[in-house]
Protein backbone atom coordinates (compact mmCIF):
# COMPACT_ATOMS: atom_id res chain seq x y z
CA UNK A 1 0.00 0.00 0.00
CA UNK A 2 2.92 2.52 1.09
CA UNK A 3 4.16 1.91 -2.76
CA UNK A 4 0.88 2.39 -4.52
CA UNK A 5 0.64 5.55 -2.44
CA UNK A 6 4.20 6.39 -3.33
CA UNK A 7 3.26 6.13 -7.28
CA UNK A 8 0.54 8.71 -6.15
CA UNK A 9 2.74 11.04 -4.49
CA UNK A 10 5.20 10.86 -7.40
CA UNK A 11 4.12 14.67 -8.76
CA UNK A 12 4.37 16.14 -5.49
CA UNK A 13 7.55 14.74 -4.85
CA UNK A 14 9.60 15.98 -7.12
CA UNK A 15 7.98 18.82 -7.14
CA UNK A 16 9.26 19.16 -3.36
CA UNK A 17 12.59 17.64 -3.77
CA UNK A 18 13.54 19.23 -6.78
CA UNK A 19 11.43 22.18 -6.97
CA UNK A 20 12.13 23.72 -3.73
CA UNK A 21 8.21 24.15 -1.92
CA UNK A 22 5.77 21.87 -1.25
CA UNK A 23 2.59 22.16 -3.25
CA UNK A 24 -0.06 23.51 -0.63
CA UNK A 25 -2.31 21.05 0.99
CA UNK A 26 -5.48 20.84 0.09
CA UNK A 27 -7.20 19.59 3.32
CA UNK A 28 -8.14 15.90 4.58
CA UNK A 29 -11.14 16.70 6.29
CA UNK A 30 -14.66 14.40 5.61
CA UNK A 31 -17.67 15.66 3.88
CA UNK A 32 -20.04 14.00 6.42
CA UNK A 33 -17.95 12.85 9.86
CA UNK A 34 -16.87 14.93 12.75
CA UNK A 35 -13.63 14.55 14.35
CA UNK A 36 -12.20 13.40 10.70
CA UNK A 37 -9.14 14.80 9.41
CA UNK A 38 -5.53 16.57 10.80
CA UNK A 39 -4.82 17.85 13.79
CA UNK A 40 -2.30 20.13 14.89
CA UNK A 41 -0.37 18.96 18.02
CA UNK A 42 2.17 20.80 20.12
CA UNK A 43 4.90 20.03 18.53
CA UNK A 44 3.89 21.45 15.47
CA UNK A 45 3.28 17.66 13.85
CA UNK A 46 -0.24 16.69 12.53
CA UNK A 47 -2.09 13.75 13.28
CA UNK A 48 -4.78 12.14 11.12
CA UNK A 49 -7.92 11.18 13.02
CA UNK A 50 -10.52 8.91 11.63
CA UNK A 51 -13.48 8.98 14.13
CA UNK A 52 -16.08 7.05 13.18
CA UNK A 53 -18.34 6.01 15.36
CA UNK A 54 -20.57 6.45 18.55
CA UNK A 55 -18.08 4.30 20.53
CA UNK A 56 -15.06 5.94 19.31
CA UNK A 57 -16.63 9.17 20.18
CA UNK A 58 -16.98 7.90 23.92
CA UNK A 59 -13.66 6.87 24.11
CA UNK A 60 -11.99 10.06 21.97
CA UNK A 61 -13.91 12.15 25.02
CA UNK A 62 -12.52 9.98 27.62
CA UNK A 63 -9.32 8.59 26.51
CA UNK A 64 -7.95 11.08 23.71
CA UNK A 65 -9.53 14.78 25.40
CA UNK A 66 -9.86 13.16 28.98
CA UNK A 67 -13.67 14.93 29.05
CA UNK A 68 -16.08 12.02 29.24
CA UNK A 69 -18.54 14.85 30.44
CA UNK A 70 -18.30 15.74 26.89
CA UNK A 71 -19.05 12.77 25.34
CA UNK A 72 -22.70 13.03 27.82
CA UNK A 73 -23.45 16.28 25.59
CA UNK A 74 -26.93 15.85 24.45
CA UNK A 75 -25.40 18.44 20.78
CA UNK A 76 -22.65 15.73 20.29
CA UNK A 77 -24.39 12.31 20.82
CA UNK A 78 -24.39 11.14 17.28
CA UNK A 79 -22.39 11.94 13.98
CA UNK A 80 -24.95 13.99 12.57
CA UNK A 81 -25.21 15.53 15.91
CA UNK A 82 -21.27 16.09 15.81
CA UNK A 83 -21.27 17.22 12.25
CA UNK A 84 -24.11 19.48 13.05
CA UNK A 85 -22.37 21.43 15.68
CA UNK A 86 -18.47 20.86 14.53
CA UNK A 87 -17.62 24.62 14.22
CA UNK A 88 -18.67 24.76 18.21
CA UNK A 89 -16.83 21.23 18.50
CA UNK A 90 -13.69 22.45 16.64
CA UNK A 91 -13.19 24.71 18.96
CA UNK A 92 -13.05 22.39 21.72
CA UNK A 93 -10.93 19.71 20.51
CA UNK A 94 -8.01 21.81 18.28
CA UNK A 95 -7.22 23.59 21.69
CA UNK A 96 -7.43 20.35 23.70
CA UNK A 97 -4.97 18.30 21.17
CA UNK A 98 -2.58 21.16 20.76
CA UNK A 99 -1.45 20.66 24.54
CA UNK A 100 -0.01 16.59 22.96
CA UNK A 101 2.42 16.53 21.48
CA UNK A 102 1.82 14.04 18.01
CA UNK A 103 3.88 11.27 20.11
CA UNK A 104 1.44 11.65 22.40
CA UNK A 105 -1.97 12.15 20.73
CA UNK A 106 -0.85 8.94 19.08
CA UNK A 107 -0.46 6.55 21.99
CA UNK A 108 -4.06 7.89 23.52
CA UNK A 109 -5.72 6.93 19.85
CA UNK A 110 -4.27 3.56 19.40
CA UNK A 111 -5.33 3.02 23.26
CA UNK A 112 -8.68 3.81 22.47
CA UNK A 113 -8.49 2.12 19.38
CA UNK A 114 -9.37 4.93 17.30
CA UNK A 115 -7.67 4.44 13.31
CA UNK A 116 -4.76 7.30 13.24
CA UNK A 117 -2.02 7.80 11.71
CA UNK A 118 0.99 10.79 11.83
CA UNK A 119 0.41 13.08 8.39
CA UNK A 120 3.92 13.26 7.44
CA UNK A 121 5.57 15.91 4.89
CA UNK A 122 6.79 14.56 1.94
CA UNK A 123 10.49 15.35 3.13
CA UNK A 124 9.44 12.75 5.99
CA UNK A 125 7.71 10.59 2.99
CA UNK A 126 10.93 10.96 1.10
CA UNK A 127 13.23 9.33 4.10
CA UNK A 128 10.39 6.45 5.09
CA UNK A 129 12.17 3.38 5.99
CA UNK A 130 9.86 1.36 4.84
CA UNK A 131 10.43 2.72 1.27
CA UNK A 132 14.40 2.44 1.93
CA UNK A 133 13.98 -1.01 3.29
CA UNK A 134 12.43 -2.84 0.28
CA UNK A 135 14.55 -1.15 -1.87
CA UNK A 136 12.33 1.13 -3.39
CA UNK A 137 14.26 3.71 -4.55
CA UNK A 138 16.99 3.98 -8.13
CA UNK A 139 18.82 6.56 -9.21
CA UNK A 140 17.81 7.94 -12.64
CA UNK A 141 20.06 10.06 -14.70
CA UNK A 142 18.31 13.36 -16.31
CA UNK A 143 20.00 15.97 -18.95
CA UNK A 144 20.42 17.66 -15.29
CA UNK A 145 21.63 15.08 -13.29
CA UNK A 146 20.62 11.92 -11.37
CA UNK A 147 17.60 12.58 -9.31
CA UNK A 148 16.14 9.30 -6.81
CA UNK A 149 12.99 8.45 -8.56
CA UNK A 150 10.58 5.80 -6.86
CA UNK A 151 10.44 2.15 -8.36
CA UNK A 152 6.69 1.46 -9.68
CA UNK A 153 4.56 -0.57 -7.71
CA UNK A 154 4.04 -3.33 -9.19
CA UNK A 155 6.09 -5.92 -8.30
CA UNK A 156 5.67 -9.52 -10.25
CA UNK A 157 8.35 -12.25 -9.86
CA UNK A 158 10.28 -12.48 -13.46
CA UNK A 159 9.38 -8.94 -14.09
CA UNK A 160 11.60 -5.41 -13.54
CA UNK A 161 10.40 -2.62 -14.15
CA UNK A 162 12.49 -0.20 -16.05
CA UNK A 163 14.09 2.86 -15.32
CA UNK A 164 15.79 4.31 -18.29
CA UNK A 165 17.56 7.69 -18.32
CA UNK A 166 14.85 10.52 -19.03
CA UNK A 167 16.03 12.08 -22.15
CA UNK A 168 17.14 14.99 -23.40
CA UNK A 169 14.25 17.37 -25.48
CA UNK A 170 14.83 16.10 -29.22
CA UNK A 171 17.19 13.34 -28.51
CA UNK A 172 14.80 11.10 -29.78
CA UNK A 173 12.95 12.73 -32.48
CA UNK A 174 14.74 11.50 -35.73
CA UNK A 175 14.21 8.19 -34.77
CA UNK A 176 10.89 8.73 -33.41
CA UNK A 177 9.94 10.46 -37.09
CA UNK A 178 11.94 7.79 -39.03
CA UNK A 179 9.74 4.95 -37.37
CA UNK A 180 6.57 6.88 -38.36
CA UNK A 181 8.04 6.86 -42.26
CA UNK A 182 9.55 10.62 -42.22
CA UNK A 183 12.34 10.73 -44.47
CA UNK A 184 15.50 12.29 -43.40
CA UNK A 185 14.86 15.25 -46.00
CA UNK A 186 11.34 15.85 -43.98
CA UNK A 187 13.07 15.56 -41.14
CA UNK A 188 15.38 18.51 -42.15
CA UNK A 189 12.27 20.32 -43.49
CA UNK A 190 10.51 20.54 -40.37
CA UNK A 191 13.41 20.97 -38.42
CA UNK A 192 14.26 24.09 -41.00
CA UNK A 193 10.50 25.31 -40.41
CA UNK A 194 10.76 25.61 -36.50
CA UNK A 195 8.66 22.63 -36.42
CA UNK A 196 11.15 20.14 -34.29
CA UNK A 197 14.36 21.31 -32.86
Amino acid sequence: MLEALGEWMGYPYYFTVYGGEAPPRTGSAHATIYPYGAFETADGRQVFIALQNDREWAAFCQVVLDDPVLAEDDRYRTNADRFRHRDHLDAVIRPALRRLTADELLQRLDHARIANAPLNDLHAFASHPQLQARRRWRDVETPGGPVRALLPPTVARGWRARMDPVPAVGEHTDAILGELGYTPAEREALREAGVIG
